[in-house]
């Protein structure tokens, strides 16, 4: 035995030594090195995935990917589990008689008996996976050297490619991340108002994906005709909020004497011709979203009411002194530079940086040409439909124009464009 553990030790240490630090590469390579040497049936790597509190296969031999599928433990649970616990590796002689072994990948155990082995991947005193394999030992032999290579090796993994194991971790869940996320995008989930197969749009899709699930402040920037509306409603109506009001307010066309009462209501008798009590845009929007559309343009003496309700999720009537709780999710929008304007005096900072949590940039139209073309046809359409016209195409050189123009109005004035286009065309062509 001594010839063998010589050769593998040997063969192990070039791998090492000659891998391109290819991780999948070389770990897949330990454990074919590993099998044919010693009288294995399976080997896997495990990796202890702190954020989500779960082991699970990272590379494996012998098993079917279905089977590694199935065996995913916590801390604590099983053989795997109880080695990541304790960083203490765990010698098992026969399977069949070991209550411990929970055998969850349901890989079919051929021979009398198999034996298991597995130790700790340790880096920085901390257990970040564990490696195992099943091994025929019919003879009921000892196992000593088999536990002392596994453990040798686990110390080239901790050593040599601890950090490139956690590197190459972190890139593998963000890439199952942005495969669920790309089947969210491809499914019913996509915003369905928001036209674009562009970068920019691609981006701004899983933007809007990641911030509907949650509750988070969302602050929309880009220029005026951009859709920052759209946005804001793609949003609520990808939230857990769906079923809950969307009240939009635009600060820019309601007079400043009456932002502060269309904003928070007012009580009876607050001012003259308060005959009634009047809820505001607030309590309207409970359990769902508001949406403040220019908020650039909000009073500064009103920005800390604002403040307030970000702050303490409270708002009063003007006129009264009833502090009301209110469950409302808040997205606001601007074609300003708040920063400029927080120099200016004309904006207050710690409210910026309250709405400032989640930004979110709708991107102008000459900066995402490639969706100029789809737009074009998907409005072509609306007002042939709206105008009873027939309408088959928009001619190359029309497109080359519509591609060449730097669209200061954006969408907007796209749109308004092809309106007029389907109004003066007289032929089934716009030229």
């Amino acid at each position: 035995m001594k010839n063998v553990q010589t050769g593998f030790l040997r063969d192990i240490g070039s791998e090492f030594l000659n891998n391109d630090l290819n991780i999948d590469h070389l770990l897949k390579n330990v454990l074919n090195i590993f099998a044919s040497y010693y009288a294995i049936e399976r080997g896997i790597i495990n990796i202890y995935y702190q954020e989500d509190d779960k082991i699970s296969a990272y590379v494996y031999y012998g098993y079917t990917e279905e089977e590694v599928g199935r065996g995913v433990y916590k801390p604590g649970e099983g053989i795997t589990g109880t080695v990541i616990e304790t960083g203490r590796p765990i010698v098992i002689d026969d399977t069949g008689n070991e209550p411990r072994f929970l055998n969850r990948t349901g890989a079919d155990r051929k021979s009398d008996v198999i034996s298991f082995i597995c130790v700790p991947v340790i880096m920085n005193r901390a257990v970040i996976g564990t490696i195992a394999v099943d091994i025929v030992n019919n003879d009921r032999r000892s196992l000593d050297e088999e536990l002392y290579v596994l453990t040798t090796v686990s110390v080239m993994i901790s050593q040599s490619v601890g950090n490139k194991i956690e590197t190459a971790t972190r890139e593998k869940r963000l890439r199952e991340e942005n495969e669920i996320l790309k089947k969210k995008l491809s499914g019913s989930d996509i915003p369905r108002n928001i036209i674009g197969k562009s970068k920019q749009i691609r981006e701004l899709y899983e933007k809007i994906m990641l911030v509907s699930e949650t509750d988070t402040t969302v602050l929309i920037t880009g220029e005026s005709g951009t859709g920052k509306e759209l946005i804001a409603d793609a949003i609520h109506q990808n939230s857990s909020r769906a079923d809950g009001p969307f009240v939009k307010v635009n600060i820019a066309a309601l007079p400043k004497n009456l932002i502060e009462t269309e904003l928070f209501g007012y009580e009876k008798g607050a001012f003259t011709g308060a005959d009634k009590m009047k809820k505001g845009r607030f309590e309207i929007a409970q359990g769902g979203t508001i949406f403040l559309d220019e908020i650039g343009d909000l009073d500064f003496n009103l920005q800390v009411h604002l403040l307030r309700v970000l702050q303490e999720k409270t708002i009063e009537r003007v006129g009264g002194s009833e502090v009301i709780p209110v469950d409302v999710r808040i997205i606001t929008a601007t074609h300003q530079n708040l920063e400029e304007k927080i120099k200016e005096n004309q904006f207050r900072e710690d409210l910026y940086y309250r709405l400032n949590v989640f930004p979110v940039y709708s991107p102008r139209l000459r900066e995402r040409k490639a969706d100029i073309v789809l737009l074009a046809d998907y409005f072509l359409e609306i007002y042939c439909r709206k105008q009873n016209k027939t309408i088959n195409r928009i001619s190359t050189g029309a497109i080359d124009l519509m591609v060449s123009y730097h669209w200061p109005g954006n969408v907007r004035e796209l749109e308004n464009c092809m309106e007029r286009a389907v109004i003066v065309c007289r032929e089934d062509v716009i030229r």
